[in-house]
């Protein structure tokens, strides 16, 4: 049995998942051509302290950044270097905070510059396959029934689930129960009640669902090395209508990119 969160924990949740979703907004501003990973670290890290926070990804299990910083075949936990963004990459941004003891996790994939039709379609189903997740995260329904929801979706515009990665509980800890797969079964699964936190976050390849594992022990590729995008919001199951915590709306202007 999973417990769900007091309203005091998850206005502690939504202090943290603000913080983060101002800080993916500030690394998308400066996401361009020429510009290196590794810079944008940099403006996450020292955001996020001057808001009061500690990147709680910088260590955690040996981590060594803010950011995960996966660009292109790189589904997640990529990190950030000296790699100089092209026009027509993508990059999935990954943050996490530690604020007053409880912690913040959201994701967000940025074009780099003008991308390719299958690219934008790529970023658009994924996006829209999270809302589709969303809706599900009610009280009364299962882990499954979210899982289904993504892969129901994704699948139908001929895209692929990576199923070694799920999302995940959030608070106190970084990685909470239930984990949050983005495949599954309706009905099967954690049943879900309200007050639980989770993060849904739908990893999706434009080609195979196959990953591996790079020799540094952290970055996960696609087999075929074609694209992989992913979204991650964190919110609250409550009766009838999840509520969220992180937003996109620092990012985005009617579902679009407004820097």
């Amino acid at each position: 049995m999973v417990k769900p969160k007091t309203e005091e924990e998850i206005e502690l949740l939504r202090e943290n998942a603000i913080i983060v979703s101002k800080t993916l907004a500030e690394v998308g501003r400066r996401v361009a051509p020429g510009v290196t990973t590794l810079e944008l670290n940099r403006v996450a890290d020292e955001f996020i302290r001057d808001n009061g926070a500690i990147p709680s990804f910088l260590g955690y299990d040996g981590f060594p950044a803010a950011l995960c910083m996966s660009v292109n075949d790189v589904v997640v936990h990529g990190f950030p270097s000296d790699y100089v963004l092209k026009e027509g990459d993508i990059v999935s941004v990954d943050c996490g905070t530690l604020y007053k003891g409880y912690n913040g996790d959201s994701a967000y994939t940025f074009p780099v510059g003008e991308v390719d039709a299958e690219t934008r379609k790529l970023l658009d189903v994924t996006k829209a396959s999270l809302y589709k997740g969303i809706e599900a995260a009610v009280a009364g329904n299962r882990t499954g029934d979210i899982g289904y929801a993504v892969q129901t979706y994704v699948e139908s515009f001929g895209f692929s689930v990576v199923r070694e990665l799920e999302g995940h509980g959030l608070g106190r800890e970084m990685h909470e129960e239930p984990g949050v797969p983005n495949y599954g079964r309706r009905g099967k699964g954690t049943h879900l009640v309200e007050g639980m936190v989770i993060c849904i976050e739908p990893m999706i390849n434009a080609g195979g669902r196959g990953v591996y594992l790079a020799r540094n022990g952290w970055a996960v590729h696609t087999s075929d090395h074609r694209k992989s995008a992913h979204y991650e919001l964190t919110v609250v199951v409550r009766k009838g209508r999840a509520e969220q915590l992180s937003t996109y709306d620092f990012i985005e202007k009617d579902g679009k990119i407004n820097f």
